[in-house]
């Protein structure tokens, strides 16, 4: 999932790129099972609709308080959640 930045500062533009897919395989992976929107849902509070939105939809824009949320399901720093990449 992306989300564009407007390159302040001039250089190239850049994007946000959300590591949510990434985030959830490690998860299985680690822990042995499924997980799925519906449980990352259930344990953070955060609809379900946003959730698929931030790993699908190119451009979505969420809050800090989302990102949080995330970062205290997957035990992670907010640099394994979203990256900056170069458009």
């Amino acid at each position: 999932m992306l989300l564009s930045c407007d390159g302040y500062g001039g250089g190239e533009p850049r994007v946000l790129r959300f590591r949510l897919r990434e985030l959830i395989a490690e998860k299985q992976f680690q822990e042995g099972k499924r997980v799925t929107l519906e449980e990352i849902a259930s344990a953070t509070g955060i609809h379900r609709t946003t959730l698929s939105k931030i790993q699908n939809v190119k451009g979505y824009n969420t809050t800090t308080d989302v990102l949080d949320r995330l970062c205290d399901f997957f035990d992670c720093e907010i640099g394994d959640l979203v990256q900056r990449v170069r458009d």
